[in-house]
């Protein structure tokens, strides 16, 4: 995402969330137009208030803080070409994060029945 300027934001979100989805968002201003299309909610963390009943962004916060350390602390660097790699693996690790070691790679094995080619990867097709 180039920037997060309202329409920026507002364009993406449109291209990428269902229109049923119910959206929970800081007070960020970029968000202003999305609450016209979408049911959305916010926090007010610039008056420190960080929860309304079922309404934060704590837990999304946190998953995004835990893949920055944990991209720059494994790969040590990050490429656009391969940040949708990096969030699928790190999706994957919160999503498992209270299985055991071998639940996970039972589940890990479970799911792998399809081969990526080098070229998929590489190349996209």
């Amino acid at each position: 995402m180039p920037d997060t300027k309202t329409k920026t934001l507002t364009e993406q979100i449109v291209k990428y969330v269902k229109d049923t989805a119910q959206l929970y968002t800081d007070e960020w201003l970029g968000y202003n137009k999305v609450a016209k299309m979408y049911q959305h909610d916010l926090v007010n963390h610039g008056s420190s208030e960080y929860v309304q009943g079922d309404v934060y962004t704590n837990t999304i916060e946190g998953f995004w803080a835990g893949l920055k350390r944990g991209v720059l602390g494994i790969y040590h660097s990050w490429s656009k070409k391969y940040l949708q790699d990096y969030v699928d693996e790190f999706v994957f690790r919160y999503n498992t994060r209270d299985y055991s070691d071998s639940q996970r790679f039972n589940f890990l094995l479970s799911n792998a029945g399809v081969r990526t080619k080098y070229r998929e990867l590489i190349y996209g097709y």
